[in-house]
């Protein structure tokens, strides 16, 4: 993809574009109740130009959860946070989690505290119903630094603190394309040892580290039991683009066995499967995620 999410985010914030308890709303999956839901990426053309609209036509095809990433100036998609959680509402939608730009320049070294901005990141996301607070971000330099990438998992653990105050929880959503190998350790084994699982979460999402190094996430899951309560659910082509990376597709049409990942996951408590689809080979992204939909209704979700 030639736009990732995270810095969709980033520029997000700097151009200014964007509910609930525990889901009441569900779908059944055996003797186990997940949320399914969209990650508004998906369609970001879309939310962009009529995010009004753009959700609506979501609930008309059936969505009952969203995820957001697109929050920037206090205001989701352009919306105050009580006009969008209206919309949202209007519309019987829920968004329990959204991603934002989250890393060291959250913190105020001068105060020992976290930024204003990052505070009332915080406080919107409560407003909002929310209960995870997730960035996909994770800086260059954390990636190719042992002791970098520890302070910014103990900014995390920090950040997992301060939104425990507002009855969240702080997340990290795996997006970093490099195997990277640090102290003998893969980045993702890093992260997982490091962060505090007591007061934050990891979504995992199923296609990104079989883009980074051909990871089954079926493994990643058996060797993390009960560390993922959101997956972000998506396949990938098997042929490589011209990045030499697997591009997502339709669900159930590419080489991800999304099935057997998400029963397992489920079985070791995860509840939100969000779906995501970042390329559509020729397809309108509106049309790619009414597919999706589908297709995990046809899995029983």
């Amino acid at each position: 993809m030639k736009t990732s999410r995270r810095t969709f985010v980033k520029s997000g914030a700097m151009i200014a574009l964007g509910t609930a308890v525990f889901p009441q709303s569900i779908f059944a999956a055996g003797n186990e109740k997940v949320a399914v839901g969209l990650q508004l990426y998906s369609i970001r053309d879309d939310m962009k130009s009529d995010p009004k609209g753009s959700l609506k036509k979501l609930a008309g095809m059936g969505y009952k959860v969203v995820e957001h990433a697109g929050y920037a100036d206090r205001k989701f998609y352009g919306f105050a946070p009580s006009e969008f959680k209206k919309i949202l509402g209007d519309l019987d939608l829920k968004m329990h989690s959204g991603h934002v730009e989250f890393g060291m320049q959250s913190w105020d070294v001068s105060k020992k505290d976290f930024t204003d901005n990052w505070k009332h990141t915080v406080e919107d996301a409560a407003f909002m119903g929310q209960k995870f607070v997730i960035t996909p971000e994770l800086a260059g330099d954390a990636q190719k630094d042992y002791d970098t990438l520890l302070k910014v998992i103990d900014l995390w653990n920090k950040c997992g603190e301060y939104c425990q105050k507002f009855g969240m929880k702080f997340g990290y959503h795996d997006d970093f394309n490099a195997d990277v190998v640090m102290n003998n350790m893969k980045l993702f084994d890093i992260i997982m040892k490091f962060s505090d699982p007591k007061i934050s979460i990891h979504q995992f999402d199923i296609a990104n580290l079989y883009n980074a190094s051909g990871t089954d996430p079926l493994d990643v899951i058996k060797k993390y039991p009960g560390r993922f309560v959101s997956l972000h659910v998506k396949d990938l082509l098997k042929e490589k683009n011209k990045e030499n990376m697997h591009d997502s597709t339709i669900l159930g049409k590419g080489v991800l066995n999304i099935k057997d990942v998400m029963a397992l996951s489920i079985k070791n408590g995860a509840w939100l499967m969000i779906i995501e689809q970042e390329a559509y080979q020729n397809e309108s992204p509106m049309d790619c995620v009414k597919d999706d939909l589908a297709a995990m209704k046809k899995w029983g979700y």
